[in-house]
């Protein structure tokens, strides 16, 4: 019944709910007065001064109300902002009521919708830009940080890593443990950079390390702890030794990614095809790009 009655009063001021609760309210303030003056006029007794007075309490009851109401469509007026808001991708600031009434139930619903769309959107970035293996970022996440940060913010150093053996880590102890691996390997990188440093996982088992603004010096020392540690406390034992890890260094000034990777990537090659388990700067094969 009530929405057929607002759905009867759009009819007039349809794009204006504030201007149709006016009308309604200042057809029902009016009622008594247009009664007042009608009784007073057909019995031929119409007094002008409680005409005048009648009107002028009537117009301050109308303003009062329109008034009591317009404050208290305010949290409507919010809901309805917030719900814009999520409709074009923005995350609301949805305040917090203490009543237990219809319109508290409105606001505490559309902070829960603003809550369950701030998680979907954590959860489709992290699956988007995180490895679910690792943790760490994936090849777009990677890409993706760096291309949002400030050109004087992209210097710094690019490393590939590349996990010597993990086709014989699958074969000797078995996927879920070449999975563990991974995964150890990835969190001892992290346990030896900085929160700054950017980890990706490339592909396969090919990680990334973005170092910002740190010269390539500072990098291999970070690689070379990353080395010691993976002797120190293996990730992994196999028939032939410690799993062990390759790696590329390269300084870059924030020329395009593709580049610095070009370099960082022969640096790798050059490691792999070495004997493994050596850390290789690009500088140290310059002649070969």
């Amino acid at each position: 019944m009530s929405m057929r009655i607002y759905q009867m009063s759009s009819v007039i001021f349809p794009r204006s709910l504030h201007l149709r609760l006016f009308s309604l309210c200042f057809v029902a303030t009016h009622l008594p007065l247009i009664s007042f003056i009608v009784a007073q006029g057909t019995g031929g007794h119409l007094d002008i001064g409680d005409t005048v007075l009648l009107t002028s309490a009537t117009l301050a009851g109308t303003v009062l109300s329109i008034g009591g109401i317009w404050a208290l469509l305010a949290p409507v007026r919010t809901a309805a902002r917030a719900l814009s808001d999520l409709e074009e991708g923005r995350l609301p600031n949805v305040p917090s009521v203490k009543s237990k009434d219809i319109v508290a139930e409105l606001l505490a619903g559309v902070h829960r919708a603003a809550n369950a769309t701030e998680q979907r959107t954590k959860s489709l970035d992290a699956a988007a830009h995180r490895d679910p293996l690792t943790g760490v970022y994936n090849r777009r996440g990677l890409i993706g940080r760096l291309e949002s940060y400030p050109q004087s913010d992209r210097s710094g150093t690019l490393t590939l890593l590349d996990l010597d053996f993990l086709k014989q880590v699958n074969d000797e102890l078995g996927h879920a443990e070449g999975d563990r691996v991974l995964r150890d390997f990835a969190a001892r990188i992290g346990s030896e950079t900085r929160k700054q440093d950017l980890i990706a996982r490339w592909g396969g088992d090919e990680f990334a390390i973005f170092f910002p603004n740190t010269a390539e010096e500072d990098a291999l020392s970070v690689l070379h702890r990353v080395a010691r540690a993976m002797v120190s406390s293996p990730i992994a034992v196999l028939e032939k030794g410690l799993a062990t890890f390759s790696a590329g260094t390269t300084e870059t000034s924030g020329e395009p990614l593709e580049k610095a990777m070009h370099r960082a990537d022969a640096a790798l090659y050059s490691a792999k095809r070495g004997g493994r388990a050596l850390i290789v700067s690009s500088a140290q094969i310059a002649d070969l790009l």
